[in-house]
This record gives C-alpha cells, structure tokens and sequence, in this order.
C-alpha cells in the first residue's frame, strides 16, 4: 500500500460581532468570549499541555454543555461554556519502572453508545500517546446540568496497544497520536509515522468500553515533484512525516487528516480507496535539511511547489455542519502562521482566512494545535454555535514556563469574518 500511495501524483455577555479583516493580508481577524484557565508543561503545573479540544452538547440544556480538552501527561479537562473548570482527569500513571506514563493527545466524541448493561451513553474518546492505547470516557448529562464533573473513565483495563505489540516497542514512541470518531469507529494517526489505523468500539463485561483493529493505510512518506525529482519532508533521522489533525465529515463518509509538513488529504472514512492530497503547505517541494545539533530542520530552497494557504504544521481539522444537507466548512489550524483557512465543505475549494487575535476580554491564540466547531446553538452567549481553539502560547506568561489554554469564540463572528 506504501509504494502504491506513494506514486500518487498530488492531484457571559458577547463582545461585540464585528470581525476588522486586515485588508493587506486577507486575513481577517475574531476575538474569543471566554478562556479556559492557563496549563503549566512542568512539575508544578502537572505537566500539563493543552492540545486539543470537542465540544460535547447537552441534549436538553445546551446552556451547559460541555468542552472537553486533552492535557498531554497532564490528562484530560472538562470545562463549562464560561471556560471555568468542572474537571481534571489524570493520565495513566507508567505501567511499570522504566515506562512512559499516559499522554492523552486527541478527543472526540462517540454519540449513543449502548454498554453491556444495557445503558446508552454518549463518549469522549481519546488517543493515549504515552501508553499506545484509547481512554474511554462516559459523559454524564445530569452531572453537567448541575456544574459537577461530567466524566467518568470506563476503558477497558485489558484494552490491547493500537499500533505496537509490546511494552517495549510503546516505549520507542511510535504510538497511538491524532484521532477522529467515525460513529462507532475511530481513525488513529501513528506518531514520527505516515499510518493511519482503523479501530471498532465494542462494549466489554462490566459497562467498560474495548476496541478492536479493522484495517491500517500508510499515506505517503516520499512525493514526485513536476521537475521530476523526490521530495521527502525534513525530519529527524527515521521520523516520517506524520498526521495529528484529523475529522471525519460524516454526511459525505470523508475523513480529512492534515499531514504537518505537507498538506490535507481527503480520503474514504474507512480507510479504503485512494486518499487525494486536496492542498498543500507553502513548504511543500522544499528541501530542508535536519540539524542534528540544534534538532531542527534547516529551510532549504523554495521552488514553487507549494499551496497558499497553509504554512507548516498543517493541524487541527474540524468541521462546521451548515444544516443537514451538506453543506458548510472545513476549518484548518495553519500553525506556522497563527491562522486558520476556511474551505467549502462540498467542493473543498479556498474561501477565507482568519485568526484569533486579542480582544478585552483574551488574549489571541497562536502556533494552534486542535479545534473543534458545533453550530448547535449553545445559550445566549452562544446562540449560533461555537470554535474552540487551543493556544499553544498563552499570555501573559509566567518567566520561561510553558503555558497553553483554550480559546471559546462565538461562531457569529466567524461567520461575520469568512462572509
């Protein structure tokens, strides 16, 4: 499948709505409404660095639905729509001396699941990148109703490893990463690789909640070039160019997952067919070169090859639903330049560029990992929908500490800014 795929040729009270767009760019920009409180990536701080976020909607109080965000080896946050705090879930401690401990990475959500005892719960289901595993976890409607905390782990405690096959090999780092819900499915990205693994979700004794490997793909790891020659995105030595940002449009059975250092694939939600690269990092065709004493990729030249509206890492993928007919957006994190580009969900063509940028009431939101997007209406301060967005360098910072939060902005201003 590797050699195949790789000959493809690359084919609260609201602020006030107004979106400025920034005229000499064509970028526009937003503010958010809210924000969740600042995450500290080291001992104090729990090592906690935000990373990804889904919005889970309260079926019958929207008012209080509930964001839920991953942490890394700081484990998981459930916040309300105020950005306050109503949980805090910690990552798996290491199975065993020597080992790496939980590092949940991604979240979705899984609507309606029906457990052994018979009881229907709705899930967020997250890629665990310490322990090569998914955690499970059921969202409690009554509890987020009344402020308390919604979440409660029921993985399986025999759930198998998703892409290794010993502790071992877990611990080398090439492990479960990105991850997106196809209704009782999950697609998973594998870390410093271009494999992606289809998982089933499947009730276990007890209310727990396992998961079985369907089927993998590889996306390509090598790229033809219209002069002629080879293109392999710089990294270190054996990494491969890997995917994080994932979602799958589920009116149309696509799933899109954005490859860092080279574009946004559009391919079949069950992992069959033949992905088609739908666009591309500005880097794309340029060949820089890694080194190894400061660990970084040194540019190279640029010849031309590359898209316009995304500069590396290409990340988070979420999906605005604009009715039930189809239609509405993609949105992507293009993180090498704090933005996000807008695409047509149907025909995926460019329609706008925008960022997060400081308002009152926040700060803006820069080198954005994951985002996620509902247009269900969410109360008053929401009333259209909702983007949340991580912001992978919160201000005001502490000294050298790394600090990251989530940004909460309301979907009118969006739809004001891309209009």
């Amino acid at each position: 499948m590797r050699a195949f795929l790789s000959t493809i040729l690359l084919l609260v009270t609201p602020l006030p709505l107004a979106a400025v767009p920034a005229a000499a760019s064509g970028v526009a920009t937003v503010t958010a409404t809210a924000e969740t409180p600042s995450l500290y990536d080291d001992e104090a701080g729990g090592f906690a660095n935000g990373d990804d976020p889904a919005i889970w909607v309260h079926p019958t109080r929207p008012g209080r639905s509930v964001v839920v965000t991953t942490a890394k080896e700081g484990g998981l946050y459930a916040y309300a729509l105020t950005g306050a705090q109503l949980q805090h879930v910690p990552a798996q401690p290491p199975p065993g001396p020597d080992h790496e401990p939980g590092r949940l990475n991604n979240v979705d959500l899984v609507h309606g699941f029906r457990l052994s005892t018979g009881a229907t719960v709705d899930l967020a289901v997250a890629s665990d990148r310490g322990r090569d595993q998914l955690r499970v976890y059921a969202i409690d409607p009554a509890a987020a109703a009344a402020g308390r905390p919604p979440l409660t782990d029921i993985t399986d405690p025999s759930v198998p490893f998703v892409f290794n096959t010993t502790q071992e090999e877990v611990d080398e780092a090439e492990t479960a990463y990105g991850l997106a819900v196809s209704g009782t499915r999950v697609v998973v990205s594998r870390r410093h690789q271009t494999r992606l693994g289809l998982l089933q979700l499947t009730a276990a004794p007890g209310g727990k909640v396992t998961y079985h490997s369907v089927r993998t793909l590889d996306l390509p790891a090598t790229f033809p070039l219209p002069d002629g020659t080879t293109w392999v995105p710089c990294g270190e030595p054996g990494e491969l160019a890997q995917v994080e940002g994932m979602v799958v449009d589920r009116a149309h059975g696509v799933l899109y997952a954005a490859q860092e250092d080279v574009g946004i694939w559009r391919l079949r939600a069950d992992l069959t067919g033949r992905p088609v690269l739908m666009d591309k990092v500005r880097e794309y065709g340029r060949q820089d070169t890694f080194d190894p004493e400061t660990e970084e990729c040194v540019p190279g030249q640029d010849r031309g090859y590359g898209g316009d509206h995304l500069s590396a890492d290409a990340e988070g993928l979420t999906i605005f639903e604009d009715g039930d007919d189809g239609e509405g957006y993609l949105l992507a994190s293009s993180q090498g330049d704090d933005t996000f580009a807008v695409y047509d969900r149907e025909d995926n063509d460019h329609l706008a560029q925008f960022r997060v940028a400081a308002g009152t009431r926040t700060d803006g939101a820069e080198v954005s990992d994951g985002a996620m997007v509902t247009s269900a209406s969410l109360g008053s301060a929401f009333p259209e929908g909702l983007l949340v967005v991580h912001d992978g360098a919160d201000t005001p910072g502490d000294g050298d500490r790394e600090v990251t939060n989530f940004k909460f902005v309301d979907w009118r201003k969006v739809d004001k800014a891309i209009d």
